[in-house]
């Protein structure tokens, strides 16, 4: 196709394809899809090799969070059945990331429900920090806390934290509709602060929300403008007792044109398979390696993941290698700018030029203002919710972000195709987080 021929030149000069482009990717056939996972694949292996970066998620405090995203099972009035308790301290988080590193993970991400941190808020994800860094060489830390206040992105930065992930989600046009409390330029806003205080920006969105294709266009092509280094693409799991829990629109061939679409218009930034993939990719999860160079290992916030050797398992089996401590996850010419600017936007692990996916060193502009938290949970929130690690509710739809991924379901019965109905509820399909974090049982590492 010339489609696709195109657009592999692009991606391999760094290029912007054009809306129509994009559109177009979006638009292929099924009987289109392998070259078009092929096409993706040479820019992916251009920037990335064969390399797959793991993250681990650490779930800080879960539940009762006084945002209303409509995708996400913490949410205010939610009434998904997941796992609710108050703040980690810690020692308890360091011991859950230290379970994630053992199994191979390069990145923690920690997440905290809620609107955004108070100061106080940020002195104990700044102490959990360096516990963590002091007791896991090498390790990286991504944090995602959601709405920062002024001076919240220094501090912790001075604590150690390497990024901060805040999801766009969907689309401007669209945002109003899935979330009322928050805005969509609170959320810009938020990636920008994490830029200008040095940290490596994590910003992705969440498909499979009723958005048209001109949406997700529109959403990875903010994401471009903003210049993050991580963009996690998340697949919604609709979860019961939330009020997208019947919003079932994805099939594993859209997943991977998605997945495709994003690499194209983000040709040398690491996009990462999040949550979402087990519900959604299925059995067709290798492909998804052939176009994302970067997963999470085990479960989600408040749903279970794939079995974290199984993940390990599909890497190799696919041919693919797990990114060691060792190794810069970006390409040369981002890393670079990141080592020559370090102390300036932070756009690049490490604080360098803010340039659109592909610009080196021009600044982007961006809108305003920040958010709720990302991938999937908002943030954490300024009060503290009593500690009920017993009672059950889940990230109903939350599909977000590095630290707020999507409840994901692995857990479906043999026989399940994971096509459901107009209306339907596919509960089968998610399984609540039960295990790790906040609970008595070992981890999924």
């Amino acid at each position: 196709m010339d489609l696709l021929n195109t657009l592999v030149e692009k991606g391999l000069r760094r290029e912007l394809p054009t809306r129509e482009e994009a559109l177009a990717v979006l638009a292929t056939s099924d009987d289109e899809l392998l070259d078009v996972v092929a096409a993706a694949g040479k820019v992916r292996r251009k920037w990335f090799g064969r390399r797959v970066k793991l993250n681990y998620l650490v779930n800080l405090k879960s539940g009762l969070c006084p945002e209303d995203c409509s995708y996400c099972s913490q949410r205010l009035g939610s009434k998904a059945e997941i796992l609710k308790y108050t703040w980690l301290k810690p020692d308890e988080a360091s011991k859950a990331a230290a379970a994630g590193v053992a199994g191979g993970a390069k990145r923690v991400c920690l997440v905290a429900s809620g609107r955004g941190p108070t100061d106080r808020d940020v002195d104990r994800v700044s102490k959990t920090i360096e516990a963590i860094k002091e007791q896991n060489e090498g390790v990286e830390v991504c944090a995602c806390l959601g709405l920062l206040s002024d001076g919240q992105a220094e501090r912790l930065r001075e604590a150690g934290a390497d990024a901060y992930n805040h999801n766009l989600n969907t689309s401007e046009a669209t945002y109003g509709a899935i979330t009322t409390t928050h805005t969509y330029a609170d959320r810009v806003e938020t990636v920008r602060q994490a830029h200008a205080a040095g940290m490596s920006a994590c910003s992705g969105l969440i498909a499979g929300m009723g958005e048209s294709d001109a949406d997700l266009v529109d959403v990875v092509f903010s994401l471009r403008e903003l210049d993050p280094d991580s963009v996690p693409v998340n697949f919604l799991i609709p979860f019961e007792g939330t009020p997208l829990a019947k919003e079932w629109h994805l099939t594993p061939q859209r997943c991977l044109r998605i997945l495709a679409m994003t690499r194209f218009v983000c040709p040398d930034v690491e996009v990462r398979l999040a949550g979402g993939r087990e519900v959604h990719l299925r059995t067709l999860q290798p492909l998804a390696l052939e176009i994302a160079n970067s997963i999470f290992l085990g479960d989600y916030l408040t749903s279970e993941g794939q079995e974290g050797k199984a993940d390990l398992a599909m890497i190799a089996d696919a041919g693919f290698e797990v990114e060691g401590a060792g190794e810069s996850t970006l390409p040369a010419h981002r890393a670079d700018v990141a080592a020559a600017s370090a102390g300036g936007c932070g756009g690049h692990a490490g604080g360098g030029g803010c340039g659109p996916c592909g610009d080196g060193g021009a600044e982007a502009a961006a809108p305003a203002a920040g958010g709720c938290g990302s991938a999937g949970v908002c943030g954490t929130a300024a009060t503290e919710a009593p500690a009920t690690a017993g009672s059950t509710e889940d990230e109903g739809g939350d599909a977000g972000a590095e630290a707020a991924a999507v409840p994901v379901g692995a857990s479906a019965p043999a026989g399940a195709t994971g096509q459901a109905a107009p209306g339907e509820v596919r509960s089968d399909l998610v399984a609540v987080r039960r295990r790790g974090t906040g609970t008595d049982l070992p981890p999924n590492a």
